[in-house]
């Protein structure tokens, strides 16, 4: 079964996704999200120039060795552009694969182990009411978990505060915006919106706060211990990951579960914090993790330690990553929860798919590969429009991490 056409497919419907289309001598295609949030055409022209020549001709079954012709076979390893390439490829083979024996991507991965992936819905505000106001919407629709972020008085603007209510989008078309932070403002203001939540809503509804790497590692621990009376599920990118050990220090003075990884792009990312149990969910995903055969791995690993799964899943992942991902939550024993952003109307029309959402818990379907296509036409409709995320400045003008 040799691939012998493949194509990168950049479209703007509702935001910026790049897709891989791998099609073998028997007419069977896969299809693999290449989407890297403000790179996205370093990524197609990786795949475009360096990757598609290499892939023509060789066997569409041969998944593992083509992953490590593609990592091992380059001597610049890893990085974002280069791993997202990877992972495109890597999907669009179990995609194959799955098609070519008429059957879901998840029952290739050693079958279900639970009946349907639980995930969280983002609810935020300009304050705490709109907030509250908006945690009891994703409620009613029959969330068992959700992530709350809130403006912060003070402050113009806040990352993680999104336009709309489900259709959360933070990037911007055009240059990246600029916003204003305190670490000081937001530490005096997350412990107020975190018991009025869970006085509202009680102790059984999972609640998530995302940090977005605004703290250094003291200041996360003093809000990790300020947040424990509100037993929240955890709290997510407490401080740039990039110095492991950083998480030593939180650890030791707070029981709030830490997540972290959803910029990881390999196991190399995440060891040191999982072998020493630093955190408690690893939130890489398939898109920026090398794909599912590498999220496998980091999984495996990640079991031995009593850590579980969170992937990411923003709107900057085309449903071609939602599939993928439900497939891995699915099947992987250590699954722990998985983030759901839904897609606009247009994303969703030029990405027909099989997944659904139903009291609180999603699942891929029944249909063989990954259960999700791509309407090229229509496609072609939604050209590439350049867009950001915003980046931060403290309040004396200095550059920060967001």
């Amino acid at each position: 079964m040799k691939i012998v056409d493949a194509r990168v497919i950049v479209c703007s419907p509702g935001r910026n996704f790049v897709t891989l289309k791998l099609i073998t001598e028997d007419r069977v295609y896969g299809l693999g999200d290449a989407t890297l949030n403000g790179r996205e055409m370093s990524v197609a022209s990786y795949l475009n120039d360096h990757i598609i020549p290499l892939l023509i001709g060789r066997d569409a079954r041969r998944i593992e060795d083509t992953w490590q012709y593609l990592y091992k076979g380059a001597y610049w390893r890893r990085g974002p552009v280069t791993m997202a390439a990877i992972s495109a490829v890597d999907t669009a083979l179990w995609d194959i694969k799955g098609k070519s024996v008429n059957t879901p991507v998840y029952q290739l991965l050693g079958g279900a182990s639970r009946e349907a992936v639980m995930v969280y819905g983002h609810a935020n505000g300009a304050d705490i009411d709109e907030t509250a106001s908006a945690v009891a919407r994703y409620v009613q629709l029959g969330y068992k978990a959700v992530r709350a972020q809130s403006g912060i008085p003070g402050l113009a603007s806040t990352y993680g505060v999104g336009r709309g209510q489900l259709h959360y989008e933070p990037a911007e078309k055009g240059l990246p915006p600029e916003n204003v932070w305190s670490s000081e403002y937001y530490l005096n203001f997350v412990p107020d919106l975190f018991k009025r939540l869970r006085s509202e809503f009680g102790p059984q509804l999972h609640l998530l706060h995302d940090v977005h790497h605004r703290l250094t590692p003291i200041q996360a621990a003093r809000l990790g211990k300020s947040l424990e009376p509100y037993s929240l599920f955890w709290m997510e990118d407490p401080v740039p990951a990039e110095l492991q050990e950083s998480f030593r220090l939180i650890r030791q003075h707070t029981t709030t579960p830490l997540a972290v990884g959803e910029v990881f792009n390999s196991i190399f990312d995440c060891e040191t914090l999982i072998r020493e149990q630093l955190i408690d969910y690893i939130r890489t995903t398939v898109v920026h993790a090398g794909g599912i055969s590498h999220l496998r791995k980091i999984a495996n690993f990640a079991e031995v330690f009593h850590v579980l799964t969170g992937s990411h899943g923003a709107t900057d992942l085309s449903p071609v990553c939602m599939a993928a991902a439900l497939h891995f939550d699915l099947s992987v024993h250590n699954f722990g929860i998985q983030e759901y952003m839904r897609h606009t109307e247009e994303t969703d029309r030029v990405f027909p798919h099989s997944y659904y959402f139903e009291d609180g818990m999603m699942h891929p379907g029944d249909r063989p590969g990954l259960g999700v296509d791509l309407d090229e036409d229509l496609a072609k409709q939604y050209p590439y429009e350049r867009a950001y995320l915003p980046v931060n400045r403290k309040m004396d003008g200095t550059m920060h991490s967001w």
